[in-house]
């Protein structure tokens, strides 16, 4: 395995062309100082003259446009750095945008502060004269019980870059400064960072490699550990802080009223799925270890292939075809977007020094979006492909038919699109294949990937997260002894006596970046949750249902996230579709041991 390219070495037809956003690095200062002052003219005319309805719907337009102007220079700044850490001016540009924004939040902060100052009624005036505002202005009038003086939601808008601080600071630790230098294995050296470990060597059939690798990794993880926690308990004191500011009883409650959700949903996720999903995946633990024939199982185990010696290579192009294939079904529209995902090089997939690992998908209101992954050239990064081309679908359907206020929805159902793609690829690839291996191979990569990664691997984040904040809404703080223990008894309860939960799988809560935004880790299994069910209806309904899913992307953010299941046949008010998903990963791993069974009896 070689060691990663530079970025500058990387073919650019494996890049993403981010000149929809700007054409050069040359525009971007310009454009930010005229940002600036166009958010200074604005304070200036508008603050001090909203005062009826008709005044609120120009202040409101003209803020939204402001915004709209913002996206593309911030998504330019950001796309950059997340694409090489290493490089000096895109850190330098993200760090000069984060200022910027510091200074044109405090000047927008009195918008807010001046609507909610107005009698309610005028407010609702201006919703029926422009309906357009309904949902913002109904947001807003919610979150007036949690709304602060006018001079301190100014404060603390200057500041919003420094509240990115401790995001910025890990990404910085993690991406530039651990160097994880190499591993030897069967007497050989091996190339080791984040993004080899993550897309490779937690992969590799070979035990002694994989151990190797595994602990290496673990090792360079542990030099960081209590610089990692400081910058985490930074953030969650913040986040505490701010929870107390605004009236909340605890950091929970804080996060998850933006996302429209109250704590039955959020609790139900964790419990439920600690509790029912378990037993299923030590059983496909215990299939894992005896189809590699591994003594004993431990948690660096967990995600390599039940059938290692059937695991074919794939090319981007190949990997395109079954993309394609897969989202047939979605009709005209939505195939027209994945071409022009490949296209145009909406795509960046080559791994390099410096790229933020994992995989995401940045849709800039205005543009299209933007997908970072690293191809690892195995089908479980089909899955991933797919699922950020199901980001991609979700906010081209949106920002098609809404405004920007009103286009995106509660995080709590962010998910549940990519996730119905990984649906969508697992459907076709099942029912155009009648043999057992491949069968066996499809259906343990949507068991190790989209069931494993979404419903096991976020919800132990989640349940994680979960016991952090619990102890800091009872005035603890946290540090790396603390949180290893957390991780560690999270993993323990989780796996049993099944996996070996070995020395260095409690520093796993150092690998996620997810802990930094907010509660989001629970929200994999709850949008996935909602797609199983839908794909479902897919399958057994074809275009009928297809019409539905497509009505709620375009929704938005005009609903709540309970409205938009409903909108496509899914009551996330009661625990039968959670109940059913977690009987839908028990029948898959029936099939694998079934398929297994099967396969032995043939070969004799």
């Amino acid at each position: 395995m070689e060691i990663l390219p530079l970025r500058k070495d990387v073919p650019v037809e494996q890049t993403w062309d981010l000149t929809d956003l700007l054409e050069n690095d040359a525009e971007f200062e310009p454009s930010l100082a005229k940002l600036v002052e166009d958010a200074i003219n604005f304070e200036r005319t508008y603050q001090g003259t909203i005062s009826d309805a008709q005044k609120v719907i120009d202040v409101l337009t003209a803020y939204e446009a402001l915004y709209e102007s913002i996206i593309p220079i911030g998504s330019y700044a950001s796309l950059n750095n997340q694409a090489d850490h290493t490089d000096n001016k895109a850190q330098m540009r993200a760090a000069k945008y984060g200022t910027a924004v510091g200074k044109i939040s405090s000047t927008f902060s009195f918008v807010r502060s001046e609507l909610l100052a107005l009698d309610e009624s005028i407010l609702v005036e201006a919703a029926t004269l422009n309906p357009n505002y309904k949902v913002y202005i109904e947001e807003l009038l919610k979150q007036k019980p949690h709304q602060l003086h006018p001079e301190v939601e100014k404060a603390l808008a200057a500041f919003s870059s420094t509240f990115d601080a401790p995001y910025e600071t890990y990404n910085t630790a993690k991406l530039v400064d651990m160097h994880f230098g190499e591993f030897e294995a069967n007497g050989e050296k091996h190339p080791l960072s984040f993004v080899l470990y993550e897309n490779d060597w937690e992969f590799d059939a070979d035990t002694k490699v994989r151990h190797a690798a595994f602990q290496a990794f673990s090792n360079k993880l542990r030099d960081y550990q209590h610089t990692t926690a400081k910058i985490y308990n930074t953030h969650i004191q913040q986040e505490k802080t701010m929870a107390d500011l605004r009236g909340f009883d605890s950091i929970i409650d804080y996060l998850l009223f933006d996302q429209d959700v109250d704590r039955t949903l959020y609790n139900r996720q964790i419990d439920l799925i600690t509790k029912e999903l378990a037993p299923h995946m030590r059983r496909y633990a215990k299939l894992i270890q005896q189809a590699n024939g591994i003594e004993k199982m431990t948690f660096a185990d967990l995600k390599i292939a039940l059938d290692p010696d059937f695991d074919p290579k794939l090319t981007m192009a190949e990997a395109k075809e079954y993309v394609e294939k897969a989202l047939d079904v979605m009709g005209e529209d939505y195939k027209e977007m994945i071409e022009k995902a490949f296209n145009e090089r909406w795509i960046d997939y080559a791994p390099n020094k410096g790229k933020s690992t994992g995989a995401f998908c940045s849709s800039p209101y205005g543009s299209h979006p933007y997908i970072l992954m690293s191809w690892n050239e195995r089908m479980n990064e089909v899955f991933t492909l797919i699922h950020e081309l199901g980001h991609a679908g979700h906010f081209v359907n949106a920002h098609a038919h809404q405004s920007y206020f009103n286009s995106r929805p509660s995080l709590y159902f962010i998910e549940a699109p990519s996730t119905m793609n990984e649906m969508l690829l697992a459907n076709y690839l099942l029912t155009h294949n009648d043999d057992l291996r491949f069968k066996r191979w499809v259906i343990s990569n949507i068991v190790s990937k989209t069931y494993y990664h979404n419903f096991v691997t976020h919800l132990l984040e989640a349940a994680y997260q979960r016991k952090v904040y619990e102890l800091v809404d009872a005035g603890e703080a946290v540090n790396a002894t603390v949180l290893n223990q957390l991780k560690r008894s999270v993993l323990e309860d989780f796996w049993g006596d099944t996996v070996d939960i070995t020395e260095g799988a409690e520093l796993t809560w150092m690998r996620q970046p997810h802990y930094y935004m907010g509660l989001y880790p629970y929200t994999y299994s709850a949008g996935l949750t909602i797609s199983t069910q839908v794909s479902k209806r897919i399958l057994k309904e074809g275009k009928t249902a297809v019409d539905e899913w497509l009505a709620v992307l375009q929704a938005g953010g005009t609903k709540s996230p309970v409205e938009l299941a409903q909108m496509a046949g899914v009551d996330v008010t009661t625990d039968q579709p959670l109940r059913d998903t977690i009987a839908y990963i028990g029948h898959l791993i029936d099939e694998l041991e079934r398929l297994t069974t099967e396969m032995v009896a043939i070969k004799g």
